[in-house]
């Protein structure tokens, strides 16, 4: 699960690493992230078992480990560290799965992307670090035994994809309709354990995370320009005969 900036706020790149400046804007929960945990509790309703949140990021971070706990899940862990800060999607797959290995796992559920990077790279590369199968893009998740069938979206529909357990599935909006926390489970999230891991802890070696070992970068960035005026079109009679006018100015047809 992860936090991502408030998309309603202006992001910012840090002058001096080019990074995305969290500081600056409010943090929220990544929405797919949302349908992510939902289904993770159905599963949990439907067949038993304990559902763990992970999060990587500053502390702050903290903030989306609570309402994940508030809508239902068990406990959390929160790998932060300084080190981290800068990571791109290889070095943060690789961590994140240094930790998934410590923690212990089944079925690792995911939103198909972030709404700060929209790489939606990082369910494969989670499932290659891991060694699981991946099953990706999913709108419907059934679990018997030790075999996980998905429907999974297409332009055209949807394909039926089968694996076996443990595996790692990333899952897309149409999947459910997330649960709202209750007053009740607000209250509850407060009791409920949260373990920060390090780098050391998750036996995360510090050469292969950061900036430093990020494989992509930002080279230069620049302020957006400013939007000019529009163009008013006056309807005399003759409107329509203006906007094909201007359309066609553009090259538009």
């Amino acid at each position: 699960m992860k936090q991502v900036p408030d998309t309603a706020t202006e992001r910012k790149l840090r002058s001096d690493d080019k990074t995305l400046d969290r500081d600056a804007v409010d943090g929220v929960v990544n929405e797919l992230d949302e349908y992510a945990v939902e289904e993770a509790l159905k599963l949990k309703e439907a067949h038993g078992g304990e559902v763990t949140v992970l999060t990587m990021g500053p502390g702050k971070a903290t903030e989306t480990i609570r309402k994940a706990l508030a809508m239902g899940a068990d406990k959390a862990v929160h790998l932060s560290d300084a080190a981290l800060h800068g990571s791109d999607a290889l070095s943060t797959s690789y961590a994140m799965a240094q930790a998934l290995k410590k923690i212990g796992f089944d079925l690792v559920i995911l939103g198909s992307e972030s709404t700060d990077a929209r790489t939606g790279v990082l369910p494969a590369m989670l499932a290659e670090r891991l060694g699981t199968p991946q099953l990706t893009l999913a709108r419907k998740v059934d679990v018997n035994g030790s075999s996980i069938t998905i429907e999974r979206l297409t332009d055209y529909g949807f394909d039926r994809v089968e694996a076996t357990l443990p595996a790692v599935v990333s899952v897309v909006e149409k999947i459910n309709e997330p649960r709202y926390p209750s007053f009740k489970g607000i209250m509850a999230a407060k009791k409920k354990p949260v373990e920060t891991l390090g780098i050391a802890d998750a036996e995360i070696a510090a050469d292969q995370v950061g900036l430093d070992a990020a494989w992509s970068e930002v080279v230069e960035f620049a302020p957006a320009p400013p939007r000019a005026a529009g163009t008013i079109v006056k309807d005399e009679g003759d409107g329509g005969a203006k906007v094909a006018e201007f359309l066609a100015s553009k090259k538009f047809i």
